[in-house]
């Protein structure tokens, strides 16, 4: 779900139209809408206001008068390589586990019997 302080690209008519910075995300009157100030990061900049419910804020497509909009999280290149390093140093470790498992323990008792 779309955050305060977050950068989403807004495509217009399935095609990238701006990118917006979530400034606020207040309840609307009506139950389950959420009333969303977008910094729109253009020249000179601007603020709207859009009511949006849930699944809008969740990035799901929709219409404003017939015309496709749809949210789109913007991720830093930077945070993309920390999520795979992360997920890279994950699998490592649960390799690790897997062939921790399969090796043979040695008693050391069983060896002094002999």
């Amino acid at each position: 779900m779309a955050a305060i302080n977050e950068i989403v690209l807004v495509h217009v008519d399935n095609k990238p139209g701006f990118y917006a910075r979530i400034e606020d995300i207040t309840p609307d009157v009506k139950p389950g809408w959420w009333q969303v100030r977008l910094l729109v990061l253009t020249f000179p900049l601007q603020v709207f206001t859009w009511i949006l419910d849930e699944f809008q804020l969740e990035y799901a497509p929709f219409t404003m008068g017939g015309t496709p909009i749809q949210l789109e999280p913007v991720v830093s290149p930077m945070e993309e390589d920390r999520r795979e390093q992360e997920q890279q140093e994950l699998d490592a470790r649960k390799r690790l586990r897997q062939e921790g498992t399969n090796s043979k323990v040695v008693s050391l008792a069983d060896r002094r019997k002999k």
